[in-house]
């Protein structure tokens, strides 16, 4: 069902009722074109008939003339991927997204959309993460134009509109989440790159639905922090990955030794006591945690 933009006075505030794209009342071009073509032969016939004497010649010839005026001043051309909202005296009539040649009525006005693809890359927003670190982000959006008429009539510049909210929905997603967490308990922007675009996506199209504008594609094309932290953040982040890497080294190593232990008594290779189980377990662990290669030491006595 057609609805135009208008504003309902019966409120105290005056609601915007949202326009809706409706298919518009136009023709196909060429068949007017093969009637202009007939409207400029009459008129020659007719002042051939005035000089013969018959008087209706002139009036053929005048109304040929009003005739082809009229359906000159109808054709319009449309594009691949190129609409036309129809209007009335500023009423919306519909939209027609037929290619090529067309004829409208000549009292209606008409007002071309392009309804291709858009590319656009955002610029650096700096943002506050959801831990209060400053970073930047920076996103691509493919978008299009879905809704003629909301488009048009229910925004002031449907393209600025967009950049306008892809610059919020970046605000909006950068402080959801954290930059990076080393622990893997929770989304971050770093590391689930393709979660946070689709966040950001959905988040993006519901702002510019009201512009009647379809959402294609969102992808984060730079994610840094700000240049003022950066420094001590890579600091952190150098010592945070020590840290892990350090801790599950541990936990390899004493899984190692635990199997060495287990192997040597099942196999009955070497019975040890206490004081030298404690011995080995050191040695193993300086072998395997250490960062330098051991030195062996061979011990050509007793064990004991």
């Amino acid at each position: 069902m057609q609805q135009n933009s208008s504003f309902d006075g019966s409120s105290g505030g005056g609601a915007m009722v949202a326009s809706t794209e409706s298919p518009a009342s136009t023709f196909n071009g060429y068949v007017f074109l093969l009637l202009m073509l007939v409207s400029m032969l009459l008129p020659v016939l007719g002042v051939g008939m005035a000089k013969s004497g018959n008087m209706l010649g002139l009036v053929l010839a005048g109304v040929s003339a009003l005739a082809f005026l009229f359906i000159i001043s109808g054709f319009y051309m449309l594009n691949p991927n190129e609409a036309a909202a129809i209007q009335l005296f500023g009423s919306y009539k519909g939209t027609d997204r037929n290619t090529g040649l067309r004829w409208r009525w000549p009292w209606l006005s008409r007002k071309k959309i392009s309804v291709r693809v858009h590319n656009v890359t955002s610029e650096k927003v700096k943002v506050n993460d959801l831990r209060g670190n400053p970073v930047e982000i920076a996103t691509n959006v493919v978008w299009r134009v879905s809704d003629t008429a909301k488009a048009l009539f229910d925004v002031e510049n449907y393209q600025e509109f967009v950049d306008i909210q892809i610059e919020s929905a970046v605000r909006v997603i950068g402080a959801r989440y954290p930059y990076d967490d080393f622990n893997a308990d929770e989304v971050t922007l770093r590391g689930d790159a393709d979660e946070v675009s689709h966040e950001l996506e959905k988040q993006l199209q519901e702002r510019v639905g009201a512009a009647g504008v379809q959402i294609d594609e969102c992808r984060l094309t730079h994610l840094a922090y700000a240049p003022e932290i950066a420094q001590s953040m890579l600091r952190r982040q150098q010592a945070e990955a020590v840290i892990a890497a350090r801790s599950r080294l541990v936990e390899g190593a004493v899984t190692m030794v635990e199997h060495a232990l287990a192997m040597l008594s099942e196999k009955n290779v070497v019975h040890l006591d206490d004081e030298r189980k404690a011995a080995m377990v050191s040695n193993l662990m300086v072998v395997l945690c250490g960062e330098r290669d051991t030195q062996p030491v061979v011990n050509a006595g007793s064990l004991y």
